[in-house]
């Protein structure tokens, strides 16, 4: 295998020339935009279907403010995870997150103009032809304007959540972006970045994972206190808006966002909650091949075979490329596209973000992927899962931008789809029992993640903001909160749990998106349906499965898979169904290690 065939450093410029003044004209011009917008509105006034054309041409300049914010949004998050120190791009960040607040405030008064047309002069308006693509949006927009507040009021907050709710987001992108620790690996003693010190919880020498699992779990409880407070203020100006929208229940927000009822949510859950027993046993069956009774929490992510082989990148890239033309050839092209086109940043170094992600650049149509590659089968299926997101986004090509804004629940759909074909395509080339045990191990974990890991965490937070509704949570109790979650998640198949996963958790930090957690649950569910309907179909699946992403921004989740695979999502039989083959892999397992010892 040829080295360094693919490189692992991404590029930036063909997005804008990071030496020059493009960016910056970028904003500029945001700012020129949204201030005509402004003034646009408040000339607008929809009194007869005739003034519909108004609403058409509001909503086009409302489109392309939203794919320049994305863009110049995009670039920074990208800009600040290779460099999070950076001090100038902390600043330009600070210029973008107000355009974000401009663009939300110049939203909400749109909003208020379509909230207030008369119902008559409405119904016949959203029947015409031009607006009839904008029909789900304008209807959600109409929903959301017709609340208690004021447009002022929500201009008001929008401004206070820049220096306040937000900061306090970025605050802790800052801060978790300095940390490093030092282990000493092989008798030299090296920094890591905490990404990096996360990545070690699958390396195959459990010594190393134990050190790593203690030295991140002593800096948590070093800085413990000052995420404390991090989490406090967001939690508690997130509930100061709740409590000024007239909000009592903290999943209004997260499931309007999502796009899902609350049925939908629950009878998932309750069918997660009723098959945890077949995946406690996995874990189990882990704990005892390493000669344990109950599974040491820095050995979750072990492999189960200790003498694995270091992957390199460039056969990694290979696997998936494998994987993906196996599914269809339009999957295959644009993963060469992403490599073709640099738009991967893996490159494993210090001093870089730790969390993985895919950003979307609607304008030109591109996407970055940024992760750190460890050479583990976990790094390989990191990989896999943020192309699919940035799949999504080449599939959303030429969709308007305001149609683009699918929820997370579906976004995560896409991209555990990734990961599930280049897994399922890696067991089914594995040539040895113990190559399949490893493969399936790997696909276990994901289903341990999604059904108990991600369980505890909804569980934390819903628990978390009960009490903060009373006041402030000290830094000991959030550790109490996450010790019952996981416990109640996990049925008590962990020992040695870190109980600063609140602290470490980057999702429990976002502001644009509260109950980071659930979604993925969704979407991984949803996988196994789709994967199960791409295998009874074969190739011509690929167009379904696009048409679904492309559809995924202007419809409900339960609309979404009626139209595609004719199925309730609100019932337990949809999810049972899904959740009966994530059980089928806990029982090959077991079967499969009967007499495992490693």
């Amino acid at each position: 295998m040829e080295r360094n065939k693919y490189r692992q450093v991404w590029n930036l410029d063909s997005v804008f020339q990071i030496n020059s003044n493009q960016f910056i004209n970028h904003i500029q011009e945001l700012e020129r935009g949204l201030d005509k917008m402004d003034g646009h509105l408040a000339a607008t006034s929809i009194s007869s279907t005739e003034d519909a054309d108004h609403l058409l041409n509001l909503l086009k300049e409302i489109d392309s403010m939203k794919l320049k914010l994305s863009q110049a949004s995009s670039f920074i998050t990208c800009l600040l995870a290779q460099s999070p120190a950076d001090q100038e791009e902390s600043i330009l960040q600070g210029r973008v997150a107000k355009l974000k607040s401009k663009y939300g405030i110049t939203l909400t008064k749109f909003q208020a103009i379509v909230a207030n047309i008369s119902l008559d002069i409405w119904l016949d308006a959203v029947k015409l032809d031009e607006l009839k693509d904008f029909q789900f949006i304008l209807a959600e927009w109409r929903e959301e304007g017709a609340t208690a507040l004021t447009s002022n009021e929500k201009a008001i907050l929008s401004n206070l959540s820049v220096d306040g709710y937000h900061a306090w987001g970025q605050l802790y992108q800052t801060l978790m972006g300095k940390l490093e620790i030092e282990i000493q690996f092989e008798g030299k003693p090296q920094k890591y970045s905490i990404g990096q010190a996360l990545n070690l919880r699958a390396h195959s020498n459990e010594e190393i994972r134990k050190v790593a699992h203690e030295k991140l779990e002593q800096t948590w409880t070093e800085q413990k206190e000052s995420f404390a407070k991090v989490l406090n203020h967001i939690a508690g100006f997130r509930l100061q808006l709740y409590n000024f929208e007239g909000t009592d229940d903290v999943l209004e927000e997260p499931l309007r966002k999502n796009r899902m009822k609350k049925e939908t949510l629950e009878a998932m859950w309750s069918v997660v909650s009723k098959n945890k027993n077949a995946f406690a046993q996995y874990l189990n069956r882990k704990a005892s091949m390493m000669g344990d009774e109950k599974l040491q929490f820095y050995n979750f992510w072990a492999p189960v075979e200790t003498k694995v082989k270091e992957i390199q990148y460039e056969d990694a890239i290979d696997l998936v490329k494998d994987a993906f033309r196996i599914f269809g050839k339009q999957l295959e092209a644009f993963v060469t596209t992403a490599i073709e086109e640099q738009w991967i940043e893996a490159e494993n170094r210090s001093k870089k973000s730790a969390a993985a992600f895919c950003a979307g650049f609607p304008m030109s149509e591109e996407s970055r992927i940024f992760m750190t590659y460890d050479g583990t089968m976990k790094g390989i299926l990191t990989l896999a899962h943020e192309l699919g997101h940035a799949f999504h986004n080449t599939a959303m090509n030429g969709v308007a931008g305001l149609n683009r804004q699918y929820p997370l629940c579906i976004a995560e759909t896409a991209s555990f789809f990734a990961e599930m074909i280049v897994l399922d395509a890696a067991i089914e080339a594995a040539v040895t029992k113990s190559e399949k045990i490893t493969l399936l191990d790997e696909k276990l974990k994901r289903s341990v993640m999604n059904f108990m890991n991600i369980h505890s965490r909804f569980l934390f937070e819903q628990n978390f903001y009960e009490e903060r509704k009373k006041g402030l949570v000290s830094a000991q109790r959030l550790n109490e909160l996450m010790q019952e979650a996981i416990s109640d998640g996990y049925r008590d198949s962990l020992d040695n749990v870190s109980v600063h996963t609140w602290l470490w958790t980057p999702h429990f930090y976002i502001t644009d998106a509260p109950f980071y957690n659930f979604p993925y649950t969704f979407g991984y569910l949803l996988t196994y349906r789709l994967y199960e309907k791409a295998k009874e179909i074969g190739a011509d699946f690929e167009n379904t499965y696009i048409q679904l992403l492309r559809d995924s921004g202007k419809m409900s989740m339960e609309d979404l898979m009626l139209k595609h695979l004719n199925e309730d999502i609100k019932t337990e039989a949809f999810w049972e169904k899904a959740m009966k083959l994530c059980v089928q892999d806990a029982e090959l397992f077991l079967e499969l290690t009967a007499l495992e010892r490693v």
